[in-house]
Parts: structure tokens; sequence; C-alpha cells
């Protein structure tokens, strides 16, 4: 699609905003909003309540799930106010309210004026350079946030309210079609995901061969399995079972010279990331039995995101002076009883996951995590170890093709994001020209394709 372009322009004095349509105008963002600073305890109202982990990044769109419980005060907000997330800006945490509310302290909330349109104000504090705009002015190492004296004196652009309109109609239309576009590549990843947990089930439950002799395992959940493999607890297959360690430790990247410690993240679902960790204090002395080395595995005992917990990796590398936390587990297997990949290809099992899910707990005070004797008490279903290395064989091999063709998905999903974000910066910045943009419907894009 072609976009229209704007012949008088002039030059806005704003070094991102670079040159803008002649005949629009240009406020400190403070001039044409009002902050409403309305705070109200949690428990004493009847107003529902979310949190910033409720708005989708970069859409404004609020996200579906259960819904934050929280004590002490919040900020009160009505319908048609804008929540603008001040903490880790970068996130772009923006959402239009269609009904009153109250939000987390952590989000600012603006009331437009009558001069501007509730939605195209949503849209401009989402665009990519205002969001990069107020990143660069955060406080904070560990908890970056942005202050309303620096965003409130911003630059806000103002068409006329037509022209708001116009451009308000257009990015709900295109950015409509892009997320449509992104759901469906979205579906296609978790039907890969299904995919690739189905395989691993049926060939760590059922093996390679379907001819073999089946019994049945004496477990409901189970069933058969191949009458020459044996059913054992996961502690009979454990030489060594370690936590880890949490110091207090710096929010950012560890040098070559530093010492790291990992976080639960660095373990997701097979995968090992190394730069999921924090830098320890140069105060603190490291524990060097837990650092981490290459062939060690890995085990995510307690996360705040659920689906992480019991997510297991084994460590292909990783740079020296990274010891993993105590929300970890190391374990380290009795590798004449059970192959290491075939360990980690089995925590992917469903029938493995469901026994996570079940022994998943609160205890510790943490709402999500696993005690090691459960984890001892999984049930193993094991052939021989020269038929665990051909299943890890034949494994590799098709989960590194269903991989392949979610990089390729997940790819293409990057960029239609990006495709979103530059359309909605370009069309609040007056870089395109949407006055005359129409949506046609069905009937009459045939009659376009047809001639």
């Amino acid at each position: 699609m072609q976009l229209s372009v704007y012949s008088d322009l002039c030059d806005s004095n704003v070094p991102w905003l670079q040159k803008i349509p002649s005949h629009w105008n240009k406020k400190r963002l403070k001039f044409v909003v009002k902050l409403i600073n309305q705070k109200q305890p949690v428990g004493e109202s009847g107003l529902s309540y979310i949190g910033l982990e409720h708005i989708e990044s970069w859409t404004g769109k609020k996200v579906d799930g259960e819904i934050s419980q929280s004590e002490g005060l919040a900020s009160a907000y009505a319908s048609g106010d804008i929540l603008f997330g001040k903490l880790r800006p970068y996130l772009a945490k923006v959402h239009l309210a269609d009904t009153p509310g109250l939000v987390s302290s952590e989000a600012l909330v603006i009331r437009p004026s009558r001069f501007i349109s509730s939605s195209y104000l949503k849209y401009y504090l989402l665009s990519r350079d205002f969001i990069n705009t107020v990143d660069s002015s955060t406080y904070g190492s560990k908890m970056p946030r942005a202050s309303w004296d620096y965003i409130g004196n911003l630059p806000l652009l103002i068409p006329s309210s037509q022209e708001q309109q116009a451009i308000v109609n257009f990015l709900d239309h295109k950015t409509a079609q892009i997320d449509a576009l992104i759901a469906k590549k979205q579906s296609l990843l978790d039907k890969l995901a299904e995919q690739r947990t189905a395989l691993i089930s049926q060939a760590v439950t059922k093996g390679l061969d379907p001819s073999v002799p089946m019994n049945d395992s004496g477990v409901d959940w189970l069933g058969e399995i191949p009458g020459h493999w044996q059913r054992v607890l996961l502690v009979r297959l454990i030489m060594r079972f370690e936590q880890g360690w949490s110091p207090s430790c710096e929010a950012r990247e560890a040098s070559k010279d530093e010492w790291g410690v990992l976080k639960s993240g660095c373990v997701n679902h097979g995968i090992f990331d190394e730069r999921q960790h924090k830098t320890l204090p140069a105060s603190l002395t490291p524990i060097e039995s837990l650092e981490v080395k290459p062939g060690n595995i890995l085990m995510c005992r307690a996360s705040g995101s659920k689906h992480l917990i019991g997510s297991v990796a084994r460590v292909r590398s990783c740079r020296p002076n990274l010891i993993f936390s105590d929300k970890t587990y190391r374990i380290s297997l009795n590798e004449n009883l059970i192959d290491p990949d075939f360990f980690v290809f089995a925590m992917k099992s469903k029938y493995i996951r469901e026994q996570i899910e079940l022994s998943i707990s609160g205890a510790d005070g943490l709402a999500n995590n696993i005690p090691q004797a459960s984890v001892k008490s999984y049930q193993f279903v094991l052939p021989e170890i020269d038929e665990q290395r051909a299943i890890v064989k034949v494994l590799t091999e098709k989960s590194d093709r269903i991989s392949l063709q979610e990089e390729k998905t997940k790819a293409v999903i990057e960029r239609l994001q990006e495709y979103r974000s530059a359309l909605i910066t370009n069309a609040v910045t007056g870089k395109i020209d949407v006055r005359d943009f129409c949506i046609l419907t069905t009937t009459e894009q045939r009659e376009v394709a047809h001639g």
C-alpha cells in the first residue's frame, strides 16, 4: 500500500520529531492533558484493579487472565483515561481505559483535555520515538522509572479533531489487520509446541517401535509402556541434588572478570541462557562450588512465572564465574542408568509435566516452587541406555526441524510488530498523510481486484 506524505512541512525544532505538517500545533503534553493523582485503598474499593503485567507491551491491550490482587494504595482512573507505565517505560505499557478502575501506582493516569482525542493520545504515547525518549530519561538502575516532570514537558503534536479521528481510524484498521496476522502466526507457534510435546511424550513413554509388546504400567495416566521398560522413581537415578544461592545482586550483566548469579529464567524448557543473570557485588565472596560448568543439568525450582517451574536444561557451554541461584536445582545423574539428554527430553513430556504441576506448592514463602522431595518422587519409565540414546537421536533431529520452523515464524512476528510500531509512529508524527485513507468493504475490495 502506497501512503501519501504531507507536502507542506516545517521544522519541529525537536530532533526526534524532525519535520512535521505545517498546519499541526505543537504543545507540551502537560498543557493538553491532566495528571490524575487520586489514590484509593485497593481493599476498600469496589473497583477492579490491574497491574502493569496486565497491559500488553506496544499494543495497549489488556491481557486476559487472572486479575491481580494488591494491597495498599492504587491510582483511580476513569473511562477515557490513559494509563502509562512509568516503571521500565521501554516495555511500552500504555492502555486506554474503557471502564473505571484502579491501577498500580507504577502507572501514570493521564486525562486528555477536549483538544485531544483519547484514542489519538494512546497511539501517540505508544509511538516508538516517544517511548524511546521517555526511556532515555529514567532514573534508578534496578527499577528504572520515568518522572512526570520529564514526560509532561515532552512535545505533543496536535492535528485538528477531524484529522486526529482520521489517524485513529487508519491505525485502528491497520493494527487490527496486523494483529490478526500476528495471532495466526502465534497460533502456528502454539501448534508447533504441541507437536513437539506430543512427539516427545510418545517417544519417551512408548518408544520408537510400535510393534514391541506392551504392558500395563500400573499408572492410570501413563497407560501401557513397552514390556521391557522399567518404571522407577527419579531418586534412584540421581547421584547429587544441589540448590543454589541468591545473595542481593546488582541488576546488570556481569563483566568478564565479575561473578554473576543466574536467575531462574536462565532455564526455559530445554534452553539455557547464560545472559539471564545479575552481578554479584564485589563485597561478596562467591561460592565457587556452585559455579555452573558445561554438562551441568539445571532445573528451575521457583519462579513468578508458573510455566517455567520444572523447566530443565543441559548446559552445553557457559562463560566462567556464574553460579546458580537458590531458585534453581543442579542435578547430577547416574549416567549408567539414564542418558542426560533423555532425561531433559523426558522432563518436557506430558506425563512428567503433569507430575510437576501437581507438586508445585507455596512453601518457603514463594507462590510457585517445587520441593526437592517432590522432584525425587517423580516416576520415570526407562528403556536400556542404548535405546535411550537412539530415542535421543531421533528426537533431536525432529525437534531441530520444529525449532527451525519456530525461528522462521518468530522472525515473521517480529517483522510484523516492527511494521506495526513504524505505522503508529509515522502516522502520529506526520510522516504519512492518511486523511484520504478509506476502508473498503469486502465487495469494494473484490471490485478493485478485478478492475
